[in-house]
Parts: structure tokens; C-alpha cells; sequence
């Protein structure tokens, strides 16, 4: 449903293209960090755990204004179709916090070849989920699908605060 409402005024075309561009972005963010992720952060004096706050906080103000707004993606709608497919499809919703730092993990767990891999299976499930969208849509109608991004969004907040604290706990550890 926030898909949905993201495209909405799209031809299927620019929806398809929108959902393409998103995947292909969303893998080449998570293979750019696998690769250079921690060299990055290092670079920038940054910590996992300071990333994990920053984007969670960008995951939330996201979630809280889809639980507002609902459907009416009002400044969205006029930005370009390349424009949503970056910001907000590909991130934070397709690669947030969590999915940059599960692949920041995953190399030291599993090594770089099985985390490329893994990025390029979830990115392309993702795509064939992104395409059934208006599918999805129409099966909820419109009052059930503003009720599941309701609910979706709800969970997102949660997720993002989850991230946040995770974060903050490392700089403050329970006693």
C-alpha cells in the first residue's frame, strides 16, 4: 500500500521503471557497503551505532508521516519518477539502517561472496513483490490498503525506534 501510494500517479510504465531503478539501486547501496561499508564509516568517524541512530531517525519521521498523511504523498507526487525510485522507495524503505547493518554483519559472519548473493536474491524478490503492488491494491481496495500502511508504517516507527535504542544503548549500556 505505501508503494501504491507512492506511484499512484504514475503510468505503469513510469511504475515499472520506478520499481526496476529501486531494486537496481537498492542492491548496488547494499554491495557498496559490503564492500567499502566499514572504510566508509571509519573514514567519516562514524560508528555503526551512530548510523544505526541517524537512520533510524530518518525511518521514522518517515513512518510517522505516512501514518499521517495516509495516501496523499502530496510533495512526493511532484518530484520525478527517478526522484521516488531513490528517495523514499529504494532508501530508507527497500535498504535502511537495518538492512545496511545485517549486510555489515553478514561479511564478517558469512563472507563477502554469500553477502553479495544474499543482496542480489532480496533485491530481486523485492522487485517482483514491488510489481505486484497495484495487484496488492486492488485486492485490498482503498480503505483496506490505507489501513495496512497504517499498520505497516506503525511498525516501521517501531523498527526505527528499535534502531535508535539499539544505538543509544551502545553509548549507554544498562547497569
Amino acid at each position: 500500500p505505501i508503494f501504491a501510494g507512492l506511484t499512484k500517479p504514475m503510468s505503469l510504465d513510469e511504475k515499472r521503471k520506478v520499481f526496476r531503478t529501486a531494486a537496481i539501486i537498492g542492491a548496488i547501496l547494499l554491495a557498496v557497503f559490503a564492500l567499502v561499508g566499514q572504510e566508509v564509516l571509519f573514514l567519516f568517524g562514524i560508528s555503526l551505532q551512530s548510523f544505526q541512530i541517524a537512520g533510524g531517525l530518518v525511518l521514522l519521521l518517515l513512518s510517522i508521516e505516512i501514518i499521517f498523511r495516509g495516501e496523499r504523498f502530496d510533495k512526493l507526487a511532484l518530484v520525478s519518477a527517478e526522484e521516488t525510485a531513490v528517495f523514499p522507495i529504494a532508501f530508507p524503505l527497500l535498504v535502511g539502517p537495518g538492512a545496511i547493518t545485517l549486510t555489515l554483519i553478514s561479511i564478517q559472519s558469512f563472507g563477502i561472496i554469500v553477502a553479495l548473493l544474499a543482496i542480489v536474491i532480496v533485491m530481486f524478490v523485492s522487485w517482483v513483490v514491488l510489481r505486484q503492488t497495484d495487484r496488492i491494491y486492488r485486492m485490498l481496495g482503498r480503505t483496506g490498503a490505507a489501513v495496512i500502511a497504517r499498520i505497516m508504517s506503525l511498525f516501521i516507527a517501531a523498527i526505527a525506534v528499535q534502531y535508535i535504542l539499539a544505538g543509544i544503548q551502545f553509548y549507554y549500556p544498562p547497569r
